[in-house]
């Protein structure tokens, strides 16, 4: 146990200086304005959705195009949709309306119908739960003028609707997710993208075989990114964070949504994710205090556990821009949870996504057993 404890002193090191070093960089200067157009997939009625989706709208950017793609006529996400696109009669804004069967992943099939419309070679993907200032599209543009920058995806950061269940899920977020992300990074450019930006050149795109080659790709996200570096451009990490809005029913729901990233993670990344457990040692730290009777020893490393755990929470704050946080009185009830999803995860290859549950194979590819099912 203490062995553990050691390792995870040392991550929570490493995690801090990841994150002391990331909030000194800055947003390069942009030396040119190309077009951009934003793919927003769009299903149900996300918590918030007209904020969300009005905020990609507002950009301090001089020529963009807005798609928004909604697979279901009776989708009640839809009339959000056409309010926003009321809203902003001065841009470019386009809805994409297509009711179709699909095999494989239900955004991919989105993003497609959306492609096909698409005016710019910059190609911006955001999923509708995300928030964003004026300043992100010239923020993220600025990052292609890099020598061979085929994509660019940010961080994101848990901006909790209220709840204790939201407030938890914000809190792993920017507690664990980020830290853990600028800890891989350490080493150089990231090979993986996120959903909360993919933004790709449209020639990168195509060398992969477009959209349409992540259909079978549960982590579509992870998958482009890895496919472009494959190619051999670069995969760029984004000084700018985009705010995840996140509202969770309950605790079962919450636990339902790591789980699936959980085993969506270690279908792409098993080494990785085998080791992550070590993201925890706050767990690990009060357990060896009780076997030890208390010890002066076990005192001194949950002293120190929570000295570098609660350093790293506040410099992810001011290093993300968040003015308003989840308590860290929740953080010991926040890492005995993510470890024991984290040990759920390890088990089982279904996940529950979109009302559908889908197996998935070792290599992140959406089962043939599961892999026909209708959009919705």
């Amino acid at each position: 146990m203490l062995i553990l404890c050691a390792c995870g002193i040392a991550y929570l090191t490493v995690a801090l200086i990841a994150v002391l070093r990331f909030e000194r960089r800055r947003i390069p200067a942009m030396s040119s304005s190309p077009g951009v157009t934003i793919l927003k997939p769009v299903h149900g009625p996300e918590a918030e959705l007209f904020e969300n989706l009005c905020s990609f709208c507002a950009q301090d950017y001089p020529r963009f195009q807005v798609i928004f793609g909604v697979q279901r006529h009776d989708d009640p996400a839809l009339g959000i949709v056409r309010r926003v696109i009321d809203r902003f009669p001065e841009r470019d804004l386009l809805l994409v309306l297509g009711e179709s069967a699909f095999s494989g992943n239900p955004k991919v099939a989105n993003v497609t119908a959306m492609m096909s419309r698409a005016k710019h070679d910059l190609i911006f993907v955001a999923d509708a739960d995300m928030r964003v200032d004026p300043r992100y599209l010239a923020s993220v543009a600025a990052e292609f003028s890099g020598d061979r920058v085929g994509a660019v995806t940010c961080l994101y950061a848990g901006a909790s609707c209220g709840g204790f269940a939201s407030d938890l899920a914000a809190l792993q977020l920017n507690d664990q997710f980020g830290p853990s992300v600028l800890v891989a990074t350490l080493a150089g450019d990231p090979q993986f993208c996120f959903g909360s930006t993919m933004a790709v050149r449209r020639d990168a795109l195509e060398a992969i075989g477009g959209f349409d080659a992540l259909a079978q790709h549960l982590a579509d996200d992870y998958m482009l990114g890895a496919m472009v570096e494959a190619r051999g451009y670069r995969v760029v990490l984004s000084r700018y964070v985009v705010s995840n809005v996140v509202s969770e029913a309950n605790v079962r729901a919450l636990v339902e949504h790591e789980l699936r990233w959980a085993r969506t993670i270690r279908s792409v990344r098993p080494l990785g994710y085998a080791f992550s457990f070590l993201s925890y040692p706050l767990p690990f730290a009060l357990a060896f205090l009780a076997a030890s009777g208390g010890s002066a020893t076990a005192w001194g490393v949950l002293s120190a556990i929570v000295a570098l755990r609660l350093a790293t929470h506040y410099a992810v704050r001011r290093a993300f821009e968040q003015s308003s946080v989840p308590p860290p009185w929740l953080i010991p009830l926040r890492d005995c949870l993510g470890l024991a999803v984290w040990a759920a995860g390890l088990f089982g290859n279904t996940v529950r996504w979109q009302q559908h549950a889908i197996a998935i194979e070792k290599d992140g590819q959406i089962s043939d057993s599961s892999s026909t099912f209708r959009t919705e």
